[in-house]
């Protein structure tokens, strides 16, 4: 007899992207909790699902360029809009 419940599948909360899938080494409920607070506040409204590991390698070089928190929050506005603009090339 079938199952009146629909399957879930494991790849269903991963956003409406085509971006490849990565596979990471660390935790990433624990990174994002070792993120600075303006950094989580930015990844809760980013239109992308992205990584901790990611965003933290953004907040990181612009720091070390000595950008202002500004500076760096627009850093990562922009690598959202190149890589927005990647997906919508591909779709």
């Amino acid at each position: 007899m079938p199952s009146t419940f629909p399957r879930l599948r494991a790849n269903r909360n991963l956003g409406e992207t085509r971006l490849k899938r990565r596979k990471r080494c660390e935790d990433p409920m624990q990174t994002y909790d070792l993120l600075p607070r303006e950094l989580r506040l930015w990844m809760q409204s980013a239109k992308l699902p992205w990584s901790p590991a990611s965003c933290r390698a953004v907040w990181r070089k612009a720091q070390i360029r000595g950008d202002s928190l500004g500076q760096i929050l627009a850093s990562l506005d922009r690598a959202e809009a190149a890589t927005l603009a990647r997906v919508s090339k591909r779709n």
